[in-house]
């Protein structure tokens, strides 16, 4: 199967059209970087394809390494971009690509790097922003975004297609994806939900699913809640009594109810139910929500939960039925489930919803059905009851150091490592509660199957080495944390499953040693150098790597 290919199947299959133009744009697979197709039926019919050295998804990545960033960190340059003006850049940016006939284009990747070392000063990871990276990212996003429409124009009119499918990792560039919306270009436009990589599984299942006689049913995707289910009432609420002395718990008859009340009066916190989201995106089942309206909610979550760059903006859901109310979307435009599109906020609304309009007035919008996601709409409804507002802040459950939550597990373990305020899980309110040392003491200690001890000698100085402990996460020293060389011993004495107060004991530690080695350890939790749970609640991982 081609990679292309199968990006392709997996928008068009999905997108209820019978006949579209379908653009699958990547960094690279399969030698190429993309193709351009037209589906019929259960057809794909390729009309050309970009080599690999005229890659889109390089051509941003080559630029992004100039200011600090690097693979999968395409989204926050997306999101720098507003703050930019691509003025300044045009012409440098002009060198790096030439539009062709027949909707062709050419880049030139070998001309980034040496034009931006002599134009600009290179960030490096941790360093801040300047107006010139703002102004860099501006103009990529809109080279990027010429070179899409000069193809897709083209396209447009030599096949006459008016629906168009996206895939590939560019698809995710939701600023693009908004534009083409607003340009009238396409009467409806498809973007498959889990463009990147991911993606390409789904693809290939649904072509060979078509090859044996049983393709998919020639419908819009309505929902990608296909992940494993939170499980059952009893179960959720053994697991989180499990960690009695960290958290308040409550059962609710009416959640959606108690869950708006806590945010309408101010707090920010974890939502989990049901089946979790297929995709890059948290849409309504392993969410952290939020009142949209107050700005400083955007600057909160960014500083202390997600703990990320402050300028990254955060996701508004809305109530299918009100969003045209907030949002300006084009005409026939009512749904847009999968936060595929930026979209524009209406001006008079803008002031109000200050937590999710990002600097150039726009937002990259969720609609949430009743029909596809009855919990979340009813959450949403009932802070509009108590608001006047049918929207949330919506964006992934987890902090910068791990994935989207999935487990009742996950979701108590980002609930004790971050600043949020309560955590809803299943009908059950969660609320964190001071821990006595007694409390961690009961808690068992594991080591991640992707971390590993280590002594190594480090340079303090120019002139002078000392042994060091520290945990590495993967193979890389480079992803490593320092730790104390009394964690490290007591990290190294785990063998199965025993309580940190066991092994406090064999160490024969005082109280001060004790609290001591608490608060390490829950900085190195944070960072998920380290799993702390419930004894008999282990990971499930008996070969704890360990190394000197």
């Amino acid at each position: 199967m081609n990679h292309h290919e199968v990006h392709a199947v997996s928008a068009f299959a999905m997108s209820g059209f019978e006949q579209s133009l379908v653009f699958a744009i990547d960094g690279g697979g399969d030698f190429l970087s993309g193709l351009m197709a037209v589906g019929s039926g259960t057809v794909i019919a390729q009309l050309v394809s970009f080599p690999e050295h005229n890659s889109l998804g390089l051509f941003y990545l080559e630029t992004i390494r100039y200011l600090g960033c690097g693979m999968f960190d395409e989204y926050k340059v997306m999101g720098l971009a507003p703050y930019g003006d691509p003025d300044r850049y045009r012409e440098l940016f002009a060198q790096f690509y030439e539009l062709l006939d027949s909707g062709g284009y050419r880049v030139h990747l070998d001309r980034i790097g040496p034009a931006l070392l002599r134009n600009i000063q290179v960030r490096r990871k941790g360093m801040p922003f300047t107006q010139q990276h703002r102004d860099v990212s501006a103009s990529l996003q809109e080279a990027l975004e010429r070179i899409v429409f000069h193809t897709l124009r083209h396209h447009r009119k030599a096949t006459g297609m008016t629906r168009l499918c996206l895939a590939g990792g560019v698809a995710h560039n939701c600023t693009l994806n908004g534009k083409l919306l607003y340009s009238g270009l396409f009467d409806d436009i498809f973007v498959q939900p889990a463009a990147h990589d991911a993606g390409c599984a789904l693809g290939a299942a649904l072509m060979v699913s078509s090859e044996l006689g049983r393709p998919a049913p020639r419908e819009r995707l309505p929902d990608v809640y296909w992940g494993p289910d939170l499980g059952n009432e009893q179960a959720t609420e053994l697991e989180l009594n499990a960690w009695s002395g960290h958290l308040d718990i409550q059962r609710s008859d009416d959640i959606a109810s108690s869950a708006a009340d806590w945010m309408a009066n101010g707090a920010v916190i974890g939502w989990v139910q049901g089946r979790s989201e297929f995709g890059p995106r948290a849409l309504g089942n392993r969410s952290i929500l939020a009142d949209p309206r107050p700005a400083e909610n955007k600057d909160r979550i960014n500083a202390v939960v997600k703990k990320r760059e402050s300028y990254r903006p955060f996701a508004p859901s809305a109530l299918e039925e009100d969003a045209s109310e907030f949002f300006e979307l084009p005409d026939g435009t009512r749904q847009l489930p999968f936060m595929n599109f930026v979209v524009r906020v209406r001006e008079a609304k803008g002031n109000v919803l200050g937590a999710i309009t990002h600097v150039d007035g726009t937002a990259r919008l969720q609609t949430v059905s009743r029909k596809t996601n009855p919990a979340y709409w009813d959450v949403i409804n009932a802070f509009k009851q108590r608001t006047s507002l049918p929207i949330l802040l919506n964006t992934s459950f987890n902090n910068n150091a791990e994935p989207i939550v999935q487990s009742v597990s996950d979701a108590i373990t980002t609930f004790l490592t971050t600043d949020l305020d309560g955590l809803v899980v299943g009908p059950f309110l969660v609320r964190k509660r001071p821990a006595s040392l007694q409390d961690w003491s009961a808690l068992a200690a594991s080591l991640p199957p992707y971390a590993s001890l280590h002594r190594v000698r480090s340079h303090i100085a120019p002139d002078r080495q000392e042994t060091v402990c520290e945990i590495r996460m993967g193979h890389s020293a480079h992803s490593s944390m320092r730790i104390s060389p009394e964690l490290f011993e007591i990290l190294m004495r785990i063998e199965g499953e025993a309580s940190l107060g066991s092994l406090f004991d064999t160490a024969l530690l005082d109280q001060a040693k004790r609290e001591d080695l608490v608060k390490e350890l829950r900085l190195v939790w944070e960072l998920r150098g380290v799993r702390l749970h419930p004894l008999h609640a282990a990971c499930g991982h008996d070969n704890v790597q360990s190394g000197t």
